[in-house]
């Protein structure tokens, strides 16, 4: 009898001409024989149940299992049992792997603070030259850089339109994009809305100040999938000002880590915001995959 034990990251993406593009990379191939010796004859086993007992260590820095719509990381034992008259039985068994990502060891030179509040500016012209334009300045500011799922992320904002044009709202958007490579290449990208805040309109010459508004996180993976070369997953809060003409909305983007353990002086100081509860399991499956994707 063998044991088989497999951990491997693919990327199956069919591109708008009908080509399939392929790419894997393995983790794990682990082989064992439980039962019987080479070289020797077949072992006889009574009739019954049989247990064969066994310990195996996963290497650190596995990544973590993902299921995506153009790929996947996956885990799983295979077991082969082969009769004397040559007639083989299968088996397998999926196994979960959570890499866990620490939010007070990870150094801030990857980006910004994880523990202290960050912000984005823009002051960007609004309406037709001709006619008189003007700029709308925004400033937009997280109460910190990282968080894990149960959390709330405050957001604070400050705007003054100086143009002749009306704001129809204002609004920040938690998002989740998830980037499939191939070869060396970005074969495929996603990007879903998982939670949004929305602001009334702003007249031309007025202000709007947002005060720590409650951004909820709900469950997720950890940012990225440290070891996987083929798939990463990056979470961003976009603050967007949607203008009430044919212009484009105008963006701000502030990339944040989401982590499995909170900050240790959250939780020594008992400063849990109302509304935290931390989920007891993270999600594999992503049931908002089944939507249209946004594609990149």
């Amino acid at each position: 009898m063998h044991f088989h034990v497999v951990g491997e990251g693919v990327v199956r993406v069919r591109t708008p001409r009908q080509e399939r593009v392929y790419d894997r990379e393995s983790y794990i191939d682990f082989r064992m024989r439980l039962l019987g010796e080479p070289g020797q004859g077949p072992s006889v086993l009574s009739p019954g149940i049989h247990s064969f007992p066994f310990k195996l260590g996963l290497p650190l820095g596995l990544p973590s299992t993902f299921l995506g719509k153009h790929g996947w990381i996956q885990y799983y034992c295979k077991t082969a049992l082969r009769e004397p008259n040559g007639l083989t039985h299968k088996n397998q068994q999926v196994f979960i792997v959570m890499n866990p990502i620490d939010l007070n060891l990870e150094p801030s030179s990857l980006g910004p603070s994880v523990q202290q509040a960050f912000q984005c500016e823009i002051e960007h012209k609004l309406g037709v030259t001709c006619v008189g334009s003007g700029p709308v300045a925004c400033r937009v500011t997280l109460d910190r850089g990282g968080y894990v799922p149960g959390e709330s992320i405050g957001v604070s904002a400050s705007l003054h339109n100086k143009s002749r044009v009306t704001i129809k709202s204002t609004r920040a958007a938690l998002t989740e994009t998830i980037i499939y490579m191939a070869r060396g290449k970005v074969v495929q990208s996603e990007r879903r809305e998982l939670a949004s805040l929305t602001r009334g309109k702003i007249k031309p010459g007025e202000r709007d100040e947002w005060t720590n508004e409650q951004l909820y996180v709900p469950p997720l993976p950890p940012t990225n999938l440290r070891g996987c070369h083929l798939i990463k997953i990056q979470y961003d809060v976009y603050f967007i000002i949607e203008p009430k003409s044919f212009e484009k909305e105008v963006k701000l983007q502030l990339p944040i880590t989401m982590a499995t353990y909170p900050l240790r002086s959250l939780e020594t100081e008992g400063v849990h915001k109302e509304g935290t509860h931390y989920p007891s399991t993270l999600p594999i499956f992503r049931p908002w995959l089944d939507d249209k994707p946004n594609a990149e």
